[in-house]
Order: C-alpha cells, then structure tokens, then sequence
C-alpha cells in the first residue's frame, strides 16, 4: 500500500502551481492538507497530521530550488520579439497533392515572405502573408476546410537556454490566455516561439511581453 507521505508527495508534483507556491513559501499548509484529503479521497480527521507532515517535509524539500518562473523569465527578458502583420492561417485537407504545396513554398519563398506548415493527422496547416491568399484558394479550392484571415505572427528569439528551460511555452500561453489574447497557432524551431494571434491583439501582446 503506498504512504500518505508518498501520495501526498506525487499529489504535489502532479499540480505545478502548487509546487511553485511551495518554493515561494505561500503556501496555507491546513488548507492545502484538507485540499489534497478531500481530492485524494482520504479521511481529513484521521490522516490530517499525517499530510499536513508530508507537506512540510515536502516544502524542505524544495524551498532551495530557484522558481520556476525566475528561469523563465530571465529567458524571456533576453529575448527578442518580432512582429508581423496580414498573416492568414489556412487549413486544408490532407490529401492535397503535394506538387502543390511545393509551388506555394517556392513562390512564397521567391517574393521572401513566411511560409510555416503544421501537418496533423488529417489536415494541413499553413500560415503566410495575406497576399497568398486568393493564389492558395486557386491551388487548393475545395480541398480548404477553415480560413483564418487579419491574423499577426509574433515571433521570439530566444537563447539557447530556452532548450534547457521548461515551461516556457507553457508559461506564454498561460500570460497570454489571463490576459484575453487568444492564440491561434504556437509552434517552435529550435530557439525560435512563433504564436500566431488576431491582429487587434497585437498592442496588448507587446504590453504583456514586455518583461
């Protein structure tokens, strides 16, 4: 039979935000002992010590560790950010032909604008400048399922520490989310975070990401 010590450990670790209260030191060790008794289903009268121990043996445990998010944001803070405007999203059925794909890119690529493509399980993502817009529609025609249009592409270049960082993708889309900026697309190549969001967001973008 596992220990309350123990399961009360795996609870913490399974739930981040409570990991990082607890490297912050902010953490209500009665209400978060009757949080995870109640979660766990377990007796909060009788085990309630028992947790209680374990939270702080816990806590000991992880107080020396640097925040998580101090990591992130010092990753950030070196970081910089690129913008650009009239960028569409389109989504397309997998089985188009792939000769046509090759002369977007190539004819994308001739004029020295974005191409990114996202290939799922059944469909096709492809993200560029608005101006392809009728061409792709001639390329793909019925094939196309969803257009996204008055989209902006923001794109951070960071360090090579951002590989060795966890949570930085997790920590954008959380900042980016409570702050009511929906997020179209969020891709990576290698030290590159490329997040594609509605044009009308992109001032509050560049507010939020000015760490």
């Amino acid at each position: 039979m596992v220990s309350i010590a123990k399961t009360t450990e795996e609870y913490i670790k399974g739930h981040p935000g409570i990991r990082e209260c607890f490297r912050a030191g902010l953490i209500n060790y009665s209400a978060l002992t009757r949080k995870i008794a109640t979660d766990l289903g377990l007796d909060a009268k009788k085990d309630f010590d028992a947790i209680l121990i374990a939270c702080r043996r816990y806590f000991s445990k992880v107080k020396k560790e640097p925040l998580a998010d101090n990591k992130i944001l010092e990753v950030l803070k070196n970081s910089k950010l690129e913008v650009k405007n009239k960028v569409i999203d389109i989504i397309v059925e997998k089985n188009v032909f792939f000769n046509n794909l090759l002369d977007l890119q190539k004819e994308v690529k001739k004029r020295e604008e974005r191409f990114n493509i996202i290939e799922g399980t059944k469909t096709i993502t492809m993200i560029t400048s608005m101006e392809f817009l009728d061409y792709i529609k001639k390329l793909f025609k019925k094939k196309i399922i969803k257009v996204y249009d008055h989209l902006a592409e923001v794109i951070i270049k960071s360090s090579n520490n951002l590989i060795e960082t966890p949570g930085v993708v997790a920590y954008l889309s959380t900042l980016l989310a409570e702050n009511g900026i929906n997020i179209i697309e969020i891709m990576s190549s290698y030290t590159d975070t490329l997040i594609v969001i509605n044009e009308k967001d992109i001032a509050k973008v560049m507010d939020v990401l000015s760490i």
